[in-house]
């Protein structure tokens, strides 16, 4: 039947722990769940064990789940005193120049590793310590670093995590300069802590000791995420936005997450518009990426205004709409037919590790693409906004679809390229992976700018539309990085990736 799992992966590492879990009996949930705590454990400064992350779920038999994992404002109990410092700004290369904050207290409370374990518990078909255990095995034994993460570091190491000694040990040799591509590293104290989350469950990240040891030096360094934050966050169990585009049923990552949103409106268009052509990607893309700007993004409650969004656009097309950094996905599909796409982020990160734990933070509440109402201006407890757009699928012939992608605001434009190549233009996989892509950026000044990459017929259509153009060359890794994981209607298993970033994809054979 051409494999028993079929997976996407985001490196080496990664695609090493799902083939372990794959081979040990894992589903597409184990499998994807192993993939992606490798990697938030093995790719420093592109995403941490610390983070935020959405699993979303179609299972063989049953209806789509996503597991909201995302990171939330934090500052439960806390003084108004307290609010509004604990960061520093920081200025970097790093994408064509970033500005963002860092410190303790751009950090938000992390829900990746409590919503991956209730994943594994309600869909998988192994035990978690099993799911956890390759991620431990390669911090403690070594792993080689990816080109991703080398390139970031590469930037960042001085700059954003030069500041704290426990996180400037992780991310560079011995003798302080970065790490580099193909380096072996260890993070014995990250094994030591994967080895208690195995055992104890990831509780130990929240109520247990490394969560009492996290308050403790947020509380010492001005961050605001406290014992109350940790433990009452709850990973939560929300139903997709279902599209149907072409052939295929679509489950889209709902509200609160921003991404999923936009994604869902763009693919409604899309598959309004059938066989679509360059003109109608910017025209779709221009009105809802200004809308997203001038609206969406300062909405105080992103789940009310995301419902609003979909219901106002579902009845009146896209004249419905009002007026007025770092991620890493894992696709898997298996011969079952369930589905499962993991999207992790920890931001640009916050340059600071828990002492003791080899474990770095995120900087969720120090990007400013992502905190549009100003530092600390939401509730204790709020969801935080997100681009994060996991996606499953499936068709009434027996079609099966896991695909997602990193990229900031271009998740969703990347997911609408490649899901429109293949729903309604019937582009193979890895054609439509490849093929391509164009972003509508709304600038500081409200004006669209359409960023591409090199082809004559977008080119055309930039001219035709009269907005300003910028060629970025031919597939740029800013454009995301697609990763998808498919059961054709035969049964065989295909898997692609991005070649715009490294990718490891494979169908894994079981005995």
């Amino acid at each position: 039947m051409g494999g028993r799992v079929s997976i996407a992966a985001t490196g080496p590492v990664s695609l090493a722990a799902g083939r372990e879990v794959a081979l040990a009996g894992g589903n597409a949930v184990d499998v994807a769940v192993a993939a992606a705590l490798a990697a938030m454990c093995t790719e420093p400064g592109i995403v941490s064990l610390a983070g935020g992350a959405f699993v979303s779920v179609w299972p063989a038999t049953g209806e789509p789940v996503v597991i909201d994992g995302n990171v939330e404002m934090p500052g439960r109990g806390l003084p108004l005193e307290r609010f509004g410092g604990g960061v520093h700004e920081v200025v970097m290369e790093y994408g064509g120049g970033v500005r963002l904050f860092a410190g303790h207290g751009s950090v938000a409370t992390p829900g990746a590793a409590t919503a991956c374990e209730l994943a594994v518990e309600e869909l998988g078909d192994l035990p978690w310590a099993d799911v956890v255990a390759p991620a431990a095995r390669a911090t403690g034994d070594g792993y080689r670093v990816g080109g991703a993460a080398a390139r970031y570091l590469f930037f960042t190491a001085h700059s954003l995590f030069g500041r704290d000694p426990n996180a400037f040990r992780v991310v560079t040799r011995a003798d302080g300069s970065p790490v580099v591509a193909g380096d072996v590293v260890t993070n014995p104290a990250l094994a030591d802590v994967l080895g208690l989350v195995a055992r104890e469950g990831a509780s130990v990240l929240t109520t247990g000791e490394v969560g009492r040891a996290m308050v403790d030096d947020m509380t010492a360094h001005g961050g605001l995420v406290t014992h109350r934050d940790l433990a009452e966050y709850t990973p939560l169990v929300r139903p997709p936005v279902r599209r149907v585009v072409g052939d295929w049923d679509l489950a889209v990552n709902p509200p609160p997450s921003v991404g999923g949103p936009m994604l869902a409106v763009m693919l409604g268009e899309l598959g309004r518009r059938g066989n679509w052509h360059w003109p109608d990607i910017i025209a779709i893309q221009q009105s809802v990426l200004r809308y997203r700007y001038e609206v969406h993004d300062l909405a105080h409650d992103l789940d009310t205004a995301g419902h609003e969004l979909l219901l106002s656009v579902d009845r009146h097309g896209l004249a419905g709409l009002p007026t007025s950094s770092s991620t890493a996905n894992i696709s898997v599909v298996d011969r079952d037919g369930t589905a499962c796409a993991v999207t992790v982020s920890s931001g640009y990160g916050a340059g600071i590790a828990v002492p003791g734990t080899g474990m770095l933070l995120n900087n969720a509440l120090g990007e400013p693409e992502l905190n549009k109402l100003g530092l600390h201006q939401l509730a204790p407890g709020t969801r935080l906004a997100s681009n994060m757009a996991p996606t499953t699928g499936r068709t009434a012939d027996g079609r099966v679809l896991a695909i997602g992608s990193p990229g900031a605001d271009r998740i969703t434009t990347a997911l609408m390229l490649v899901l429109g190549q293949g729903c309604l233009h019937g582009a193979d996989l890895k054609h439509a992976i490849e093929a391509p892509r164009l972003h509508v950026r709304i600038d500081e000044d409200g004006v669209a700018v359409v960023e591409h990459e090199s082809d004559d017929a977008i080119a055309e259509a930039v001219r035709e539309s009269g907005l300003r153009g910028h060629d970025h060359g031919i597939r740029q890794m800013f454009f995301g990085g697609v990763g998808a994981a498919y059961r054709r209607e035969d049964g065989v298993l295909q898997a692609a990736g991005d070649p715009r970033r490294e990718a490891a994809v494979a169908v894994i054979d079981v005995p």
